[in-house]
């Protein structure tokens, strides 16, 4: 597992790295191959920043703490984070009993790693780019994967008809499917 621990106008005591990479050592429970974490602290004003992380299995968990004291914000951002990772591995759990009794091969869980990445455009076109691995999933599983990033929407090869999907956060709250018409 790789750990970054980051300051922006922070010093980072090793003390503080120490704690907040044990907080990161504790999702072990709840998440196989970690692959990276990042944790970064800053400071706004009287408040004190930590944004939390995690890359495990194709799936990506991010949360942030802010209080006025730094560890205070390390524990919060962790208690999000767990949530979130608690959600997730129940949420496979229940997913892996209901679909004991059918053809295991026909559908296989995942998610979608964003790795977002700044490219300066030489005409202004192109802003960002952000390149997707994606892996097979249904609908359900790309909303709940969406319900844990901090993105509107997300893309994905839906499982159930192998063509790339786009699921997106609409206003009213509820989720809009994009999917493509094969003529």
């Amino acid at each position: 597992m790789n750990i970054t621990v980051t300051g922006r106008n922070v010093d980072v005591t090793p003390a503080l790295k120490k704690y907040a990479e044990d907080k990161i050592g504790k999702f072990g429970k709840y998440l196989h191959n970690i692959t990276e974490a990042t944790v970064t602290f800053s400071i706004q004003k009287h408040f004190h920043k930590v944004d939390l992380l995690i890359r495990a299995n194709g799936t990506v968990l991010q949360a942030e703490g802010v209080t006025e004291e730094l560890y205070a914000s390390i524990d919060d951002a962790y208690a999000k984070l767990e949530k979130q990772a608690r959600r997730l591995k129940d949420k496979k759990a229940s997913r892996r009993k209901s679909d004991a009794g059918k053809d295991k091969g026909k559908m296989e869980a995942g998610a979608a790693v964003f790795a977002e990445e700044a490219d300066e455009a030489p005409e202004d076109v192109i802003i960002t780019r952000q390149d997707y691995e994606m892996k097979p999933m249904p609908p359900e599983e790309a909303a709940m994967q969406l319900d844990m990033d901090p993105r509107d929407f997300l893309v994905f090869t839906n499982s159930e008809t192998g063509l790339f999907s786009v699921i997106y956060k609409r206003r009213d709250g509820n989720y809009g499917l994009i999917e493509p018409v094969v003529k």
